[in-house]
């Protein structure tokens, strides 16, 4: 329809000359520029400064060995020495388990990684300062990787046994070359000659790092980063969607104008309680969050072909978190109004993501972000679709405590809305557009 012929026309040259105009949209943009900035580049500054308790898997599967009638046991010692290492004091949480126990921690998203020591280490060191071999072989630790945890954690956990592999192997060098120096100067006969050169380098570094991964994942994963952005698309859905059905909701009372590139229609007004539009935004929101799962799910899965199993579980859990965050939208644009977008922005998406441990590990973010983590929503979806995506849709490996912060995210958002909106309605302050004033009446003086 086209503009009223009563209506003041507007100035472009008027408009650009308001402070009105120009000074919130400079404090709005300015400010949200600002946090955002703060809020991502501080949590991803100095992830290894910031480690804390990184969770790592030890392994001593060391039998020992005995040598000169006394047993040697030098997988106890170094597990000892790894456990107490003060460099690593507060940074790592070393989980001492056997393999078994590794394995499941592993595949339960428990551990970023693991290091083992195999069951032949004594006996393989002792080798060394035994008669030379022709074909001797060196001792060997294990790093085990869990990509499915978050690739960046895993590399930190990976990097972090590799280095204790390097300083175990030097330790052992200067320890094994004391030994034969000894040796040889006793005049034994099996060490009266020398070693070779290739003898002396393996003395010197013996123990060699064997990389291999934990919890394998599969190769259309995103090397563990594809629960991160279908949890994106699960968060956009429902904080995106919220503001479509309540400015399409608006549009059908008459409340707003509807504007379809050049073509504009406005209905006649209509008056609804704030609690009855939250309810009916809310009742949309539901629905259509198992139409916007099921097809974001054939998009990854059907289209891209990511690697993805227990499909009817991925789509129910991704309608349920779409959901919950679409009424903590509605919630925060009905408690908000105009400023609801960019306060559900921040809220869903500003606070949540650098604090989610989606690709920096919760261990690896500063305190402030942590805290954040425990309640922030993107954090536990990601869980969750990390657990249906990588772990077998296992409870204890996130899915579990997915569930239950879902759960209460929806209800106290629903709460909050229902809340606010009753405040409101308790209050007269409607949302509905005021009556036309009726033409008054030409009077003959």
């Amino acid at each position: 329809m086209s503009e009223p012929t009563h209506a003041r026309r507007a100035s472009a040259r008027e408009l650009l000359r308001r402070r009105s105009l120009w000074l919130p949209s400079a404090l709005i943009l300015g400010l949200l520029s600002f946090v955002l900035s703060l809020l991502y580049l501080g949590a991803n500054n100095d992830p290894v400064g910031s480690t804390k308790d990184l969770p790592i898997a030890l392994v001593n599967a060391d039998r020992g060995v005995q040598v000169g009638g006394k047993q040697i046991d030098l997988g106890g010692q170094i597990t000892a020495q790894i456990a107490h290492a003060p460099d690593l004091k507060g940074k790592v949480s070393w989980k001492q388990v056997d393999r078994s126990t590794a394995d499941d921690l592993l595949a339960k998203d428990k551990v970023f990684g693991a290091l083992v020591i195999p069951d032949d280490f004594s006996a393989s060191v002792a080798a060394l300062a035994g008669p030379l071999q022709h074909d001797p072989h060196p001792p060997t630790m294990t790093v085990l990787t869990n990509p499915a945890a978050g690739s960046f954690g895993s590399s930190m956990a990976a990097e972090i046994n590799r280095t204790v592999v390097q300083n175990t192997s030097a330790q052992l060098g200067r320890q094994l070359t004391q030994q034969l120096t000894q040796q040889a100067a006793s005049g034994a006969a099996e060490h009266s000659a020398a070693p070779g050169a290739a003898a002396q380098l393996m003395v010197a570094d013996p123990v060699k790092a064997v990389v291999e991964e934990g919890h394998p994942l599969g190769h259309h994963s995103g090397l563990g980063l594809s629960a991160f952005f279908y949890t994106l698309v699960l968060v956009l859905g429902g904080m995106l969607g919220a503001n479509v059905i309540h400015s399409q909701l608006d549009a059908a009372l008459g409340w707003i104008a509807n504007d379809k590139g050049p073509f504009r229609s406005l209905k006649p007004a209509r008056h609804i309680s704030r609690v009855r539009h939250f309810v009916v935004g809310s009742v949309l929101m539901v629905v259509l969050s198992m139409l916007t799962s099921a097809l974001a799910m054939a998009a990854a899965v059907g289209v891209i072909g990511i690697d993805a199993s227990h499909l009817p579980m991925l789509w129910f859990f991704g309608s349920c978190a779409t959901a919950a965050m679409g009424i903590t939208a509605l919630a925060l644009l009905a408690a908000f109004g105009t400023p609801g977008p960019i306060v559900s922005m921040l809220v869903l998406v500003g606070l949540a993501i650098p604090s989610a441990g989606a690709t920096i590990p919760l261990q690896a973010l500063p305190s402030f972000y942590r805290f954040l983590a425990d309640f922030e929503p993107f954090r536990q979806v990601v869980d969750g679709v990390r657990s249906v995506l990588y772990f077998g849709a296992q409870a204890d490996a996130g899915l579990g405590r997915a569930w239950t912060m879902t759960g209460i995210g929806f209800a106290l958002s629903l709460a909050l809305g229902l809340a606010v909106t009753r405040l409101y309605d308790r209050k007269g302050l409607h949302r509905s557009a005021p009556p036309t004033p009726a033409p008054q009446p030409a009077t003959i003086g």
